[in-house]
């Protein structure tokens, strides 16, 4: 969310709504990748897994996620996945229409498939694609959305380029340096953001990473920054890697943000993780900036995420969750 809308958004908690919307536009995605959150089985709690759930198609799709807007009256919305571009010609509908009604997307791919050249010329839609690391270990993890395929079907577009770091990438010196050199010298990247694993309790994946591998990965981005200018995480992300939210309760993001699944009902909670995400080692870009946001006191006084809880509060007793149905 850009700095203009702060204070818009805080008016929109008062009246008891989230200014932000996170969307899983589609339950498919041709990619099986190690550790990816959103077909974890616990993703969707009892509602199940993902690949099970009904999902819309054609026209359908397209009315339904414009009533969702309609409804919730977002600022932003995130369009996530499965991967979108499974639904491709609903986007080519659906992202003209969002921009009509004053809506600013982020729509985040793995690129496995051609991006539409008109997307480019569209200024409310900003381009995230998702790359595990260098070729090597991306290709082995990502396959069919290679490195190769990836260059190919970026072309002339303007992308923000995403990275989640992984245990498996702390293991060699220089690994993100590498990556960051590579991404900044292809004209296609206008940012690179670095996210770190958030695990689920109990998972004790390959991906997880140990409490010194998160602090040397801090350590090493802040130390990039002035090699690489598209790398642009800025100091308050990086502490909220450090320090983030003890719960979802304390997370701005996850409550001023509304989750919700391929069947355009299905809520994910507590955030855009599901199941039960361990706070303490929330890697997420979004959280790690509000949180650190959240710390800073207004006249030195009170912190701003204690406003914010108070201001939903007051906006959840005199107006309820949600916006009115238009």
């Amino acid at each position: 969310m850009k700095h203009r809308q702060i204070l818009p958004a805080w008016g929109r908690i008062l009246r008891g709504q989230r200014p932000l919307l996170s969307l899983e536009i589609t339950r498919e995605c041709p990619l099986r990748c190690p550790g990816c959150y959103a077909y974890e089985p616990e993703h969707l709690g009892a509602a199940g897994p993902l690949r099970q759930l009904n999902d819309l198609q054609g026209d359908r799709l397209v009315a339904g996620v414009l009533a969702l807007v309609r409804r919730f009256r977002p600022m932003h919305i995130s369009i996530v996945g499965g991967e979108p571009l499974v639904r491709w010609k609903e986007l080519m509908v659906l992202l003209p229409k969002l921009g009509e009604m004053g809506v600013e997307i982020q729509l985040v791919t793995s690129a496995v498939r051609p991006i539409p050249r008109e997307w480019k010329d569209m200024p409310h839609v900003h381009l995230v694609v998702s790359i595990d690391g260098l070729q090597p270990e991306h290709d082995a993890r990502r396959t069919p959305a290679t490195y190769d395929r990836i260059l190919k079907h970026i072309a002339e577009q303007r992308v923000i380029v995403h990275c989640t770091v992984t245990r498996q990438q702390t293991q060699r010196a220089g690994y993100l340096r590498e990556f960051a050199r590579f991404w900044s010298e292809r004209e296609e990247c206008r940012k690179i953001w670095f996210s770190l694993f958030t695990p689920q309790q109990g998972q004790e994946s390959a991906e997880r990473l140990a409490p010194a591998d998160r602090t040397r990965v801090v350590g090493e981005i802040a130390r990039m920054r002035g090699d690489f200018p598209k790398l642009q995480m800025s100091d308050i992300i990086l502490d909220g890697y450090l320090h983030p939210p003890a719960s979802p309760q304390e997370c701005i993001f996850a409550q001023t943000t509304t989750n919700i699944s391929a069947d355009l009902s299905t809520r994910i909670e507590p955030c855009q993780f599901g199941g039960d995400p361990v706070c303490s080692e929330c890697g997420c870009v979004a959280s790690a900036g509000l949180a650190s946001i959240g710390k800073f006191k207004l006249a030195g006084l009170f912190p701003v995420s204690r406003v914010f809880a108070l201001s939903q509060k007051i906006g959840a007793h005199f107006g309820g969750r949600e916006a009115p149905a238009a």
